[in-house]
């Protein structure tokens, strides 16, 4: 307990900010995927799979992009102020969401509400790290990352179940949008302003941000980062699909009664809390068990690994969540992508911790900050390109509503596409004599929409691939170099 007490108040208040922004954030994120297709007659968007993806993919994208300007404003106006603006930006980006349905003014709302996630990002981080000392920062990130992950696994759980009331789907941005006012109550009344960079505060904003971007470049000189970061941009595209497909993935084809009826075998009650308004499992308990599996099991993963070679490290956990992903969306049995999160939440506590462990290695002691910055550059172009895998590619490949076209235009039946997604497919499985489960079993045998798993599955192989080579042929030799002239 004393360690705890060495934390001065506001390294508290930033947390628990972090934790009601985390649960505001992941309680839509999780989701979003499957509101912005689900059919206008169930409360969504009723968009296409490239339509989502390329929204989410691109605004995500930007959020990761932009706190190498946004974290400039808090060292020049104050983090105080900051954080006031971005909390009122988010507040008003999630509710007009909840409201709002046509195409382009969503589309802005969202990213209204990312721009003011992009101002807090960088500005919370700063405050923990002026917070902590060389002797307790191990301990306070490493709260930090827990209470992230709890508000990342809370968030899905309050909009499991607000989204089975009355309110719809327009609750989950509600509940959201009232996580962040109570932030805005903890900045005004209980956060302290920590000490900034008195040169910072005076220099021209321009300047600063000037500054910011060629620090970035100047990292990016070092051709063992550089090359680094691009072969990560893969596993981040590899890693997103959790969000960005598989949430669609199991609405469409995994048919999840058999768990609920296990469930009722020992907790009715439980199993009435797990089950949606269609009487399946609620697809946010299934990507939510990664959130799970890291508060569960990181201090265990992380102690496993210790010893390992970072690079290894990333070698294997990468592996492992190829595998975990790909054998989530191989079958249409459940038991398989229950398995399969594990599988993958376990792959990446071995890879995503080690690799900011590298990049901070493989920073000089003056440059660490600098380096640990242009980290977050994977991630804006990993969600790009995800995009492009949970949009275009799965519409050719397993999107249920696309399928069903096709079908429908093989049998030759005369019904209009023009129909809302969820009354085509009634009236194909209608004119096929079918229950909607017996036409969607039939469109999995006919078309194997699991087949996208292969393409992420050897995106993952090709990332591994490329960090093995750059062992190899990049980092081996130089430690031999250094052995040698050492010797």
């Amino acid at each position: 307990m004393s360690v705890f007490k060495k934390f001065p108040r506001t390294f508290w208040v930033a947390n628990v900010m972090e934790l009601f922004e985390r649960w505001a954030w992941y309680g839509i994120f999780a989701s979003l995927a499957v509101y912005m297709v689900t059919p206008v007659s169930q409360g969504g968007l009723e968009w296409s799979q490239v339509e989502k993806s390329r929204v989410i993919s691109i605004i995500t994208g930007a959020l990761y992009f932009l706190p190498i300007i946004t974290g400039t404003l808090a060292d020049r106006i104050g983090y105080k102020k900051v954080l006031i603006a971005s909390y009122a930006i988010m507040c008003v980006g999630y509710y007009s969401m909840a409201y709002i349905t046509d195409f382009w003014p969503f589309v802005m709302a969202f990213g209204f509400m990312a721009f003011g996630a992009a101002l807090f990002k960088p500005v919370i981080s700063a405050t923990i790290s002026k917070t902590t000392t060389t002797e307790n920062s191990s301990i306070g990130f490493g709260i930090f990352y827990m209470i992230v992950n709890i508000g990342g696994f809370l968030g899905p759980i309050a909009t499991m179940s607000l989204i089975k009331g009355d309110g719809g789907w327009t609750m989950m941005f509600i509940a959201s949008a009232i996580s962040i006012s109570i932030n805005i109550i903890l900045v005004l009344f209980f956060f302290k302003e920590p000490e900034r960079d008195e040169n910072a505060a005076q220099e021209p904003l321009g300047e600063l941000i000037s500054k910011s971007f060629k620090n970035i470049f100047e990292a990016l000189s070092d051709i063992k980062l550089t090359i680094l970061l691009v072969i990560f941009v893969f596993f981040w595209t590899v890693f997103n699909q959790i969000y960005y497909t598989l949430p669609n993935f199991i609405v469409q084809w995994i048919d999840t009664r058999s768990i609920i009826t296990s469930v009722e075998g020992f907790s009715p009650w439980l199993a009435e809390w797990m089950t949606d308004k269609n009487g399946q499992v609620a697809f946010q308990l299934f990507t939510n068990m990664n959130s799970l599996a890291i508060i569960l099991l990181q201090l265990i993963i992380s102690s496993a690994v210790a010893r390992m070679r970072a690079i290894n490290s990333m070698i294997s956990g990468i592996l492992v969540c190829g595998v975990g992903i790909g054998f989530s969306m191989l079958t249409n049995n459940p038991y398989y992508v229950v398995v399969g999160i594990i599988f993958f939440s376990i792959g990446e506590m071995a890879s995503s911790p080690k690799f900011t462990e590298y990049v901070g290695s493989l920073a000089p002691n003056e440059k660490k900050g600098l380096y640990m910055g242009t980290s977050f550059l994977p991630h804006f172009v990993g969600n790009i390109f995800a995009g492009f895998i949970s949009g275009d590619l799965y519409e050719v490949l397993s999107d249920k509503v696309k399928l069903t076209q096709k079908f429908a235009a093989e049998k030759g039946l005369e019904i209009s596409t023009d129909l809302p997604n969820d009354v085509f497919f009634n009236k194909v499985a209608e004119s096929m004599g079918m229950t909607d489960a017996q036409l969607t079993q039939t469109l999995w045998d006919t078309y194997n929409p699991g087949s996208i798993t292969y393409i992420i599955f050897a995106l993952a192989i090709f990332t591994v691939t490329c960090l093995f080579f750059y062992d190899k042929f990049l980092l081996r030799p130089q430690v031999k170099e250094k052995e040698a002239v050492s010797a």
